[in-house]
């Protein structure tokens, strides 16, 4: 079994900053790609940033600039530092793996239970 816990959301004012912190844990043998999703009332979950390795990341266009996101592979942790915030940030921020449980086995996706992040103007 695999689990993805997020902390660090919260409510925030227009042009602070806060820091994600996801951390998967349990039968895992690697982790392909981490990232961060957000999902409003009545809209589809939207891609955040993603996070294959240093070099390969990729960022939504609303949120380049301001947000950054960095992994911790030994500790299977994946950090969103979310910056310059706006009101439009305001979302439930879901953690994301895709990774293996067993070596040359498929890739699973893996949902964190989601932290709501309120940014007020």
């Amino acid at each position: 079994q695999v689990q993805l816990v997020e902390s660090g959301g919260g409510l925030v004012q227009a042009g602070g900053s806060l820091r994600l912190s996801c951390v998967a844990s349990g039968s895992i043998f690697s982790i392909n790609t981490m990232g961060w999703y957000r999902q409003t009332p009545g809209k589809q979950r939207e891609l955040v940033a993603t996070s294959q390795s240093v070099d390969n990341t990729n960022y939504a266009d609303s949120v380049k600039g301001r947000f950054t996101i960095s992994r911790d592979n030994a500790k299977n942790t994946v950090y969103l530092q979310m910056n310059s915030l706006k009101p439009e940030d305001t979302a439930v921020y879901y953690c994301n793996a895709k990774l293996r449980t067993a070596a040359w086995g498929p890739l699973y996706n893996y949902w964190g239970q989601g932290t709501q992040v309120t940014v007020s103007s």
